[in-house]
């Protein structure tokens, strides 16, 4: 029996491929792409989002009505609407932050983009986000994309996220380090 991670990851891709397919024939990518990433920061911003795609109280009724005036609002295009709206009449709402996920990840192998995943103790400014850019696509040798958020209990640094390679330089991480030689001493 599949586990229900596997299950929601292989629904959201499905509907993923779908999304992707059409608007790619239409010549969309850019526009999807700008589509996602608001989805995305909805999702991570609203927490009445994530209840209304979570919660079992909601009829599939509700749930279309409100997935569609948030996409109606949010200016998302015909094909991403239209399958929100046939997501909630299918009672697949639930695997919105999947479909979000999957769509930025096919978007960016159209690009030839990889994505790094950015946490920093501060915002970081333009300049910063520049140079990380700059440094991050000279080791891979392709366009790199971030993806960046804020975690105050890092307390100073960043963690940087790209495939499988991580880079911690968090001052959290340091002390933790320094905790562990600590207890060894002792």
């Amino acid at each position: 029996m599949a586990n229900s991670g596997s299950l929601s990851a292989n629904i959201a891709g499905r509907y993923a491929q779908a999304v992707f397919e059409l608007t790619r024939d239409e010549g969309g990518i850019d526009q999807l792409a700008t589509q996602v990433d608001d989805l995305q920061q909805a999702l991570r911003d609203s927490d009445d989002l994530r209840t209304l795609i979570q919660s079992p109280l909601y009829s599939r009724e509700q749930q279309g009505d409100a997935i569609g005036a948030i996409a109606d609002r949010m200016g998302l295009g015909p094909v991403l609407a239209n399958t929100l709206r046939l997501m909630a009449r299918n009672h697949r709402l639930f695997v919105l932050p999947q479909l979000v996920e999957r769509l930025k990840s096919l978007i960016a192998v159209e690009r030839g983009e990889v994505t790094a995943d950015v946490v920093s103790a501060a915002p970081l400014t333009d300049e910063q986000q520049q140079r990380l850019t700059e440094t991050l696509a000279q080791k891979t040798g392709k366009k790199v994309r971030l993806d960046a958020r804020v975690d105050e209990s890092l307390i100073g640094g960043m963690i940087v996220q790209l495939g499988s390679q991580m880079i911690d330089s968090s001052i959290r991480s340091k002390l933790a380090s320094l905790q562990n030689v600590m207890k060894e001493v002792r």
